[in-house]
């Protein structure tokens, strides 16, 4: 048994730095500006918790919007996605991107939300 559910809409900007889209986003959405940034390919856009979360990141593909799914297992969730004709793409630092059969990329993450446990969705193996 795992969880998982829609953890982070990503807005990808092409360029080097987050920051330069930051303002239009949170400004956009009625979000607030990360702070202190931790690295700067990522912007966070606070809102409220109970809401998905917003994340800004540079890119250097053409700029999209993608999703995370946050799972308690990640090879679990690969494997529940690959089973339902989702393919991988690639491993990295902790996470995979995966491809829809719709050809969308998305990825499988960690859990990103404090109510992660309570809210999720329950999978049988």
């Amino acid at each position: 048994m795992h969880r998982s559910r829609l953890g982070v809409v990503v807005i990808d900007c092409q360029g080097e730095d987050a920051a330069e889209h930051e303002a239009f986003w949170a400004a956009a959405l009625g979000r607030e500006r990360e702070s202190e940034p931790i690295d700067p390919k990522y912007r966070d856009l606070k809102g409220p918790k109970a809401e998905v979360r917003v994340l800004v990141q540079a890119v250097d593909h053409a700029p999209r919007v993608h999703f995370d799914i946050e799972t308690d297992d990640i090879e679990a969730e690969v494997g529940r996605l690959e089973r339902l004709g989702a393919t991988r793409v690639a491993a990295l630092k902790g996470w995979v991107v995966m491809q829809a059969p719709s050809g969308h990329r998305f990825c499988v993450v960690k859990p990103q939300r404090p109510d992660f446990a309570e809210n999720a969705n329950v999978w049988a193996e």
